[in-house]
């Protein structure tokens, strides 16, 4: 399977185009992945060509592609380790910033280039913005390597945690997705999850996770696209 990307495509460009009064002139910034992402490279392109002086740290290769096409300067964290901000999309937030991402494969790289930043800057449509995280399938990064050992230990981490639900391959055009660092992605619809937390130290435990999609204690602002605006959260 492949996660579904699902929302409101004015609602995203809203919220990408409302992250551009987070940026400052000199930034160092991690550039997320996803649409919402790509409208936000887009809207900062504009900016670039209007004079903007910043460097980007793409979070993926897809990314990487889209903002060298607009001009917009590009680095990686061995020449800039640290980062002013990072502005990302997610497939889920929660009022407590907690954050499942990964829908379009590239949550390793995103988690890596987040965790460099002084800031993450969150941008979603209205839709994103959930009570309890879960409905969408939680993205895990595997290994190809051991997979079908990694499987059962992410099934027995989740029983013991009171979680249930199909683990899926993910697959794209017929055959299994491959991450830009060469891994697999197991997409876990283990519905409602109670305790982030918990899922997280469970699924880390685990060799053959490189990666879960659970964003802890990472975002600090999320800029929500709405129909008739955006709407600013802080935390």
């Amino acid at each position: 399977m492949t996660a579904k990307v699902v929302g409101n495509d004015d609602e995203r460009l809203r919220a990408a185009e409302g992250a551009l009064d987070e940026v400052r002139d000199g930034m160092k910034l991690g550039l997320g992945s996803g649409r919402t992402a790509e409208h936000f490279v887009k809207a900062l392109g504009a900016r670039v060509r209007d004079g903007l002086s910043v460097v980007g740290v793409p979070t993926s290769e897809n990314t990487a592609r889209l903002a060298g096409s607009l001009g917009i300067p590009l680095t990686t964290l061995d020449e800039q380790p640290a980062l002013d901000l990072t502005v990302d999309g997610a497939d889920e937030i929660d009022r407590s910033f907690r954050l499942i991402k990964g829908g379009g494969g590239a949550l390793l790289r995103e988690k890596i280039v987040a965790a460099a930043s002084a800031k993450m800057v969150v941008i979603v449509d209205a839709g994103k913005l959930v009570d309890t995280l879960g409905a969408f399938p939680l993205p895990i990064e595997v290994l190809p390597f051991g997979l079908g050992a990694t499987r059962i230990a992410i099934e027995s981490a989740a029983t013991r945690l009171g979680l249930t639900g199909d683990l899926a391959l993910r697959q794209r055009d017929g055959r299994t997705f491959v991450t830009d660092g060469g891994h697999h992605i197991i997409d876990a619809s283990f519905g409602r999850i109670p305790d982030p937390e918990a899922l997280a130290t469970a699924l880390s435990a685990i060799p053959g996770v490189m990666e879960h999609g659970l964003f802890l204690n990472m975002a600090s602002v999320a800029i929500v696209g709405r129909d008739d605006g955006v709407e600013k959260l802080s935390r």
